[in-house]
């Protein structure tokens, strides 16, 4: 294969598993495990979902598929009778994508999905970097696949050396570009020098350290349908354009360009610029070239996939993914427009208010990466719900108070037991300021998994009406089951050090914190005694 033909359109670049149907009734030939971006959406009503193993590149991918699909189905507008909602289900009805508009697709833009483009225009690759970047200054392979160590970093996954790199095949550089685009880290890069200024300093990609929440569908197509954000009124097709649809490369000097609608919403949000360099048959990278994007600028962070919280300060975040915090926790933000108060207002991501349309069957997949700003990466995360859509706000009002209270209630009880232990620790060393990690470490890892099993079947007790059956999501009923958790996880982590008076001493007094604490101060108890002249004896 000459360098500059491995095309992302009919290379099998991304990993997909079939419907069982599917692979049952088709030899391995006719259901590769890869498959290029044109088979991926002719046929995917017979896939049933990605399997990208690395949730980030999943995420990121996602993106991708979402501003393809949008374009090759005609919803990219809302249209002049704003019919967008309808169409979308004329395209479900039909049970697939439209061949022709994917094979017209393709056809346009094909010179722009080649993966290694040399004197081109590479897919999501900037080919200035060629002569912008020192050329003895590469990344290097193991610094562009992100589970890789590189430099002085920690091995993750695997064992690899800077100085016999094993190069990654094409279909593995493709998702670990689209890593870095999403996921890269702030901090320093390869020197690019633009307009006659070298710098070498960028800044976070725009899902990192977020988490991201899509809809889940029985297949890729109806996955894909119901992850669509309905445009905004003003958004104008040819407008909204996808990196690759654009004519120019984006000006690193200027301010970034800014975002026409969803397409280039989450399609053109990327800090980093990467350009790969291919092997001589162009089946492997063997080096790459990553830097900054613009220059001293950080785009708006926009995601309609992300819950938004507002700080004590009133700057906007997206909830950062947190490996230690199970999906159940998040969920009454993901169905509820407006979620129990809080301090940090949680907002519901926006491709919920109308997936629901697609299916009330689908799941929520919930996709991110547990990593600090920087350079410190600490695990992927890829969870799933049941089908839990048909009990969003929208559907049900009734679920407003019953899923935000049992979630509360959960978590309520977790705090108290993280609370307890903590403080049976520091009473048994004699230390105020010892932390208890490691009680508090065990007691968590005891109580949130149960907690967890408990919450949904307590969740599953809600039926299609909102009726409440066999007290599933009856308050009093709830505090008694997680508080019994929390008081089980309690014992088995104190247990052993009450075999010595001091430590059963310990143990009993923290326990009181399971049940919310000693009563509070009544320090005008004996006042108001005197004032009513109660007799003292």
């Amino acid at each position: 294969m000459p360098t500059g033909t491995y095309n992302l359109i009919d290379q099998p670049c991304v990993p997909v598993r079939w419907k069982p149907s599917i692979s049952a009734a088709s030899a391995t030939a006719g259901s590769p495990d890869r498959v290029g971006l044109r088979e991926l959406l002719l046929r995917s009503h017979d896939i049933e979902s990605l399997a990208v193993a690395d949730a980030p590149a999943h995420a990121a991918l996602l993106r991708v598929l979402y501003a393809i699909t949008a374009r090759v189905a005609d919803l990219t507008e809302q249209g002049p009778e704003g019919d967008w909602d309808e169409r979308r289900l004329n395209i479900l009805d039909s049970g697939r994508l439209p061949p022709a508009e994917v094979d017209a697709y393709f056809s346009m833009f094909e010179d722009r999905f080649f993966l290694f483009a040399p004197g081109g225009r590479p897919w999501m690759q900037d080919p200035r970097l060629a002569e912008q970047c020192d050329a003895t200054n590469t990344a290097g392979v193991n610094k562009l696949i992100v589970t890789r160590p590189s430099g002085n970093n920690h091995s993750w996954f695997r064992h690899d050396s800077d100085t016999a790199a094993e190069p990654p095949t094409a279909a593995d550089a493709f998702l670990s570009l689209l890593m870095w685009h999403y996921y890269g880290p702030a901090g320093r890069c390869s020197s690019r020098e633009v307009n006659g200024v070298k710098s070498a300093s960028a800044t976070a990609g725009p899902l990192r350290t977020a988490l991201s929440y899509h809809p889940d569908g029985t297949s890729l197509f109806e996955t894909l349908l119901a992850g669509l954000v309905p445009p905004e009124d003003s958004v104008r097709a040819h407008e909204d354009l996808c990196p690759w649809e654009q004519d120019e490369l984006p000006d690193p000097d200027s301010p970034p360009r800014t975002s026409r609608g969803p397409r280039s919403r989450h399609t053109t949000r990327s800090q980093h610029a990467l350009l790969l360099i291919p092997d001589e048959n162009s089946t492997h990278a063997q080096d790459a070239f990553i830097t900054w994007a613009y220059r001293g600028e950080r785009m708006p962070r926009e995601d309609d996939y992300l819950i938004w919280q507002t700080s004590q300060q009133g700057n906007r975040y997206p909830r950062p993914a947190d490996a230690g915090r199970a999906l159940w926790r998040d969920l009454d933000a993901l169905l509820l427009q407006h979620p129990p108060a809080g301090s940090a207002h949680p907002q519901q991501p926006r491709v919920f208010r109308t997936a629901v349309e697609v299916s009330e069957d689908l799941r929520v997949r919930a996709l991110g990466f547990d990593q600090e700003g920087q350079a410190k990466d600490t695990q992927f995360i890829d969870a799933s719900t049941p089908a839990v859509l048909a009990f969003a706000e929208r559907n049900d009002a009734r679920t407003v108070p019953a899923v935000g209270r049992l979630r509360q209630v959960g978590e309520l009880y977790g705090r108290r037991l993280d609370r307890a232990v903590k403080r049976a620790w520091a009473a048994y060393v004699k230390d105020a300021k010892a932390d208890g990690a490691a009680w508090a470490a065990e007691a968590g890892a005891r109580y949130w998994p149960r907690a967890e099993a408990e919450f949904w079947a307590r969740f599953r007790l809600l039926d299609r009406t909102g009726d409440i059956a066999d007290g599933g999501l009856d308050p009093a009923a709830a505090r008694q089951s997680f508080l019994r958790l929390a008081e089980e996880a309690y014992d088995a982590v104190t247990g052993p050090v009450t075999r010595t008076l001091r430590g059963a001493k310990a143990v009993s007094q923290a326990r009181i914190d399971l049940y919310g604490g000693p009563p509070k101060n009544r320090a005008t108890a004996p006042s108001a005694r005197a004032k009513t002249k109660e007799p003292t004896g």
